[in-house]
């Protein structure tokens, strides 16, 4: 492969803020929830790298196609790989590609296809492109790009919206967020390509919820010292409590501190527990030499995600950005334990949850 730009390069990053930054030399994009690639194509040569310099093409063979068809012969272009489903995007689906079995993959492949969303050009035929402001780059990637229309049935390489009107991005971030986008995106139409550097500003949704604590995880390396994370859980009408996610956000003095504040909590907590099937088949598995299915991450097999369980006894409040499906999407930021809630209030019923939006807008129908 030869390009003016040679992975793997480092994609320019996004430093966070409060509020959508106002002024002149701004251009706002939805900040799309999937997995972050720079596409490398020279004739039919084809690389996709991930966030974290790794290759992900035989996770998603099926964008290949698309790719050849719709890129510049010769190019580095940086985006977003994303599942849109019916109502909106699909973040647990582009997680199960990430599989070791080709069959599988295929078969996901098929079921639920994967589009590429490109917003930047890092290099055109022989030009590195890098150093050229962010308003050519981007009218340079709008001309190159063969896509078709919405009129055409569901495009699987697109470019993503963007506007120099901060009215038009503050509605974006209201109501593309129930398809699963993730915020807003600014940035400056005058910047350079900044590898690695967080150049860019992200305006990400923001909320709070009450939450019943289940269980913790021990910290990786300070196991039955230090507390890793809390397990979060919700009730649904029915009374049933669902797992939606893990807090995380503790300095080393309070997870040594939650050791002892968690201990009398421990004390016969499976008598009852509802969660406690899970426990039982992890310690049958244990005793098999086998791992749980789903208890090892698929980003880190070998990463313990065993966990301690707690009588249900205490709820804590944490920030969250958005929920996907019936869990958070993202580990939320603890901020407070609740003594004046009940864990039996913690229902879903207390959450912000926005009507998912239509993305035919971007995809077509």
């Amino acid at each position: 492969m030869h390009l003016p730009v040679s992975p793997p390069v480092e994609p320019m990053l996004a430093k966070p803020a409060d509020s959508i930054p106002d002024g002149d030399g701004w251009l706002y994009e939805p900040k799309w929830d999937g997995f972050r690639a720079i596409v490398f194509r020279d004739g039919d040569e084809l690389l996709v790298q991930s966030r974290d310099l790794k290759p992900l093409d035989r996770y998603f063979p099926e964008l290949r196609g698309p790719l050849l068809e719709a890129l510049p012969a010769r190019c580095v272009v940086d985006g977003e790989i994303v599942i849109a489903g019916d109502h909106g995007l699909d973040f647990e689906a582009l997680l199960l590609r990430i599989h070791p079995a080709e069959s599988r993959v295929a078969m996901l492949a098929a079921e639920t296809p994967a589009s590429f969303v490109t917003w930047d050009l890092l290099a055109l035929g022989d030009e590195d492109l890098r150093d050229v402001p962010f308003d050519e780059r981007r009218s340079r990637l709008a001309a190159a790009l063969r896509v078709r229309g919405t009129g055409h049935g569901r495009s699987h390489v697109l470019l993503t919206p963007a506007t120099g009107d901060r009215a038009v991005a503050a509605d974006w971030f209201d109501r593309f967020e129930g398809a699963g986008l993730d915020g807003v995106v600014a940035k400056r139409l005058d910047g350079r390509y900044q590898p690695g550097r967080r150049a860019m500003v992200k305006i990400k949704h923001q909320r709070t919820a009450d939450c019943a604590v289940a269980g913790f995880r021990w910290y990786r390396d300070a196991p039955g010292e230090l507390v890793g994370s809390l397990l979060l859980g919700l009730y649904d009408g029915a009374g049933t409590l669902h797992h939606v996610g893990v807090t995380s956000s503790f300095s080393r003095d309070e997870r040594r501190a939650l050791v002892d504040e968690l201990l009398p909590l421990r004390d016969g907590a499976l008598d009852g527990h509802p969660w406690g099937q899970w426990k039982a088949w992890e310690a049958e598995a244990a005793a098999r030499g086998q791992r749980m299915p789903g208890a090892t991450s698929r980003w880190n097999r070998g990463r313990d995600l065993s966990w301690e369980p707690l009588r249900v006894e205490r709820a804590c409040e944490v920030a969250y950005d958005h929920l996907q499906g019936d869990r958070f999407r993202h580990a939320t930021t603890f901020l407070r334990w609740r003594p004046d809630r009940s864990p039996a209030d913690c229902r879903y019923d207390q959450l912000d949850v926005t009507p998912p939006f239509e993305l035919a807008e971007v995809f077509g129908r």
